[in-house]
């Protein structure tokens, strides 16, 4: 008997999907740019994972109806922020549409020019690698050029829809 050549349809609903989904804990993330005019882009993503010791890659998702789309695809660089314990309020104001996201944020420009957080618990300075189509999302890998974290960071976690902090065992 011959394997099978595509998937069966889902048994369940689009929302005990996501419910599922988010029962495995993540870190959270704000994935920043710079668009070709200097305008600065950001938004929150707990999609972020690690392919490749050599090469340094990693990877994220964005969904193809982001607003920030064409930026991430057509652009050079981009900067994956880990974010800390302490930057709950950031995540959410990166995560609303439509907000003023960058008044009062400290960062500095990072060798591709995407903007690293200050406070970030690991940041990580990516070449836009390539880009693959899935579902309703676009994969980025990104081949890290430069990366750095703060040691003892305490990081901000993401779990059934709640934001969460460590706690040791």
């Amino acid at each position: 008997m011959s394997p099978p050549r595509q998937a069966q349809p889902p048994s369940f609903s689009a929302p005990e999907f996501r419910a599922a989904l988010g029962m495995f804990a993540t870190g959270v993330t704000i994935v920043t740019a710079r668009t070709a005019e200097g305008q600065l882009i950001g938004l929150t993503a707990n999609s972020f994972n690690s392919v490749s010791l050599a090469p340094p890659l990693v990877l994220w998702s964005l969904s193809r109806a982001a607003a920030s789309m064409a930026v991430f695809s057509g652009g050079s660089h981009y900067a994956i922020n880990v974010l800390a314990n302490d930057q709950k309020a950031l995540a959410e104001r990166f995560a609303m549409k439509g907000a003023d996201r960058w008044t009062g944020v400290t960062f500095d420009l990072g060798a591709g020019g995407a903007p690293l957080l200050h406070g970030a618990a690991a940041t990580f300075e990516c070449f836009n690698r390539s880009r693959y189509e899935e579902g309703d999302h676009v994969i980025f890998v990104g081949e890290v050029e430069r990366c750095a974290h703060r040691h003892g960071a305490s990081p901000l976690l993401f779990h059934g829809g709640r934001y969460f902090t460590e706690h040791p065992l």
